[in-house]
């Protein structure tokens, strides 16, 4: 005999707008938008660093038709604001700025890259590089 759970799950939209958390499942395949809420792309992924927790950029996925010829760009993680009533991040960047930006292929994005790669990302986006000076 099977017992049967009498709970009825619920498929509405989970919103947890009460924790400073987020888990980085959560945050991949949010939306990015720029000041003037035109969408910029998505977050492909997140790139932490491993022995300081710290979040040094995002990649975010842009471009291609059905995840061919996809292009990314990390995006320094403090250029990104988490925007409630969009339900996504927003950056202030207009689309020519991020079409001149640095870019990856989308198969390479979730690799580490060299310090000279991310200062010269850093650089492009006025920000010093996630490590510091």
């Amino acid at each position: 005999m099977a017992i049967q759970d009498t709970q009825e799950i619920s498929f509405e939209r989970v919103t947890d707008d009460a924790h400073e958390l987020i888990s980085s499942r959560r945050v991949e395949g949010t939306a990015v938008y720029n000041r003037q809420e035109q969408k910029l792309g998505t977050i492909h992924s997140v790139m932490i660093e491993k022995r300081s927790g710290q979040v040094a950029y995002a990649v975010m996925s842009f471009g291609g038709f059905l995840g061919m010829a996809e292009r990314a760009h990390p995006i320094p993680w403090d250029m990104l604001t988490y925007d409630v009533d969009l339900d996504a991040y927003v950056a202030d960047l207009s689309a020519e700025q991020l079409r001149n930006a640095p870019t990856l292929r989308l198969d390479e994005a979730d690799r580490p890259r060299d310090r000279k790669h991310d200062e010269e990302v850093a650089g492009y986006y006025g920000r010093l590089p996630w490590w510091g000076l």
